[in-house]
């Protein structure tokens, strides 16, 4: 099932409570990102008071929702040592948590007790979950989603796991 920013916009937009996304991959091969990475890898970091450089769209999304009493957190579970992909996903995480978004980290060793789903996902307000699937080298290959109460209660039980265990942006180093 293929589904557009704008889809994905809408659906966020429509979370009254909550939305957390946990993601357990050391890469994604994100094709709209190739530019920002490669600057990246030859030493461009973004300047926390260089706002205009680095607001994006979806930060105003979550900003908005945000403004509106949605509470956005996002967990990453990651190996350590970290992949150059995670190095530079730490890089720009501040961004998200200028818009609101509550970010926190995982090493994967800590996670070896929990029982997790197959794929990385959003959970909107406990009840309707996306999956997104990736293949082995990262690239997006489409979304699932599902109101089922018994898989997003398993998702909402992994997420709360995670972040329970999880270190907060602010104290996580890579």
């Amino acid at each position: 099932m293929a589904q557009s920013l704008s889809d994905f916009t809408d659906l966020i937009r429509s979370a009254e409570r909550s939305a957390v996304h946990l993601e357990m991959r050391d890469v994604y091969a994100v094709s709209d990102e190739g530019e920002r990475f490669a600057a990246w890898r030859q030493g461009y970091r973004l300047a926390p008071d260089d706002h205009d450089s680095w607001w994006r769209p979806w930060l105003d999304v979550v900003q908005e929702i945000t403004a509106k009493g949605v509470r956005v957190r996002r967990a990453r579970i990651v190996s350590e040592p970290p992949s150059e992909y995670i190095r530079y996903e730490h890089s720009f995480t501040f961004t998200n948590i200028a818009a609101g978004e509550e970010v926190r980290w995982l090493p994967r060793r800590l996670a070896s007790g929990l029982a997790l789903p197959g794929n990385d996902f959003w959970l909107f307000d406990g009840k309707l979950v996306q999956f997104n699937v990736f293949d082995g080298e990262g690239r997006w290959v489409h979304t699932d989603q599902t109101d089922d109460q018994a898989t997003a209660g398993l998702c909402s039980e992994a997420f709360e796991a995670v972040w329970e265990r999880a270190v907060p942006h602010d104290k996580y180093t890579v």
